[in-house]
């Protein structure tokens, strides 16, 4: 089975083998089997697997988180609305104590990028010091050029349940799950991703410009696009399992 496929497909059943009018020739389309969604593959090399000889196994999802990696560097062309959707209907099904559901998801695209380009201009400026117009028209430019590096950005905020046995930090932890399901699908549907976060993220100015409240928090900006041709990320160092893991039988 192909590395790329993540637990999206593994509990969907092939339809059948029809050409998929959104990503063309040689695509298919599942139905999944909790609900009317439908998977949609394009780069991924399944054409020729028999879903119901070989079936799936875990394992498909174990080499989908293994082989997933952040990509920096993507191509201009954007992903389908519908395949965006796809992408979102697969974090909204992340685990959420008291089914709070507290995520919310802002796709920008095209000129939609400058709200986000907008926060990170005013932010550079902010941390200047002493600085002369042209240095903060020059900073200004640099926040807006730095949301242009994806055709797509999907802003990941977060919003406590006034539930009072929720947990506010709960609604963060399922909000960072709902943003790796997310990664994850895209993962499998042949994108390319990566979270940027870091001090813009944490600003009143990015509050206000994505209408997240005093008490919420903005998870992160995952950035979508095919990735660029030629383009390999590095696999980084990780600890062992046996570093990061204690054992306790009695």
């Amino acid at each position: 089975m192909p590395s790329s496929i993540d637990s999206v497909a593994l509990t969907a059943l092939l339809v059948k083998k029809q050409e998929n009018p959104y990503l063309g020739k040689g695509s298919f389309v599942c139905k999944h089997i909790y609900g009317d969604m439908y998977v949609m593959h394009d780069t991924l090399i399944i054409r020729e697997i028999d879903f119901f000889k070989k079936g799936m196994s875990a394992m498909d999802t174990i080499e989908a988180i293994k082989t997933r990696r952040s990509v920096r560097k993507v191509s201009d062309r954007e992903p389908s609305k519908e395949l965006i959707e796809q992408i979102l209907d697969a974090a909204r099904r992340a685990p959420n104590h008291m089914n709070t559901e507290p995520w919310h998801f802002i796709v920008l695209t095209g000129e939609g990028r400058n709200k986000l380009g907008e926060v990170y201009g005013k932010v550079n400026q902010k941390n200047l010091e002493n600085a002369d117009q042209a240095a903060l028209e020059a900073a200004y430019e640099k926040g807006l050029s730095s949301a242009k590096r994806a055709p797509v950005i999907i802003v990941v905020t977060m919003e406590p349940s006034d539930n009072p046995r929720a947990f506010e930090i709960e609604d963060i932890e399922a909000t960072a799950i709902a943003t790796q399901n997310l990664m994850l699908a895209a993962h499998a549907l042949g994108l390319g991703s990566i979270l940027r976060t870091g001090g813009a993220a944490y600003t009143k100015e990015a509050k206000e410009q994505f209408g997240v409240s005093e008490k919420g928090h903005i998870i992160g900006f995952v950035y979508l696009g095919y990735p660029a041709e030629g383009v390999v990320p590095k696999v980084p160092e990780r600890q062992s399992v046996a570093e990061i893991t204690e054992w306790v039988d009695a």
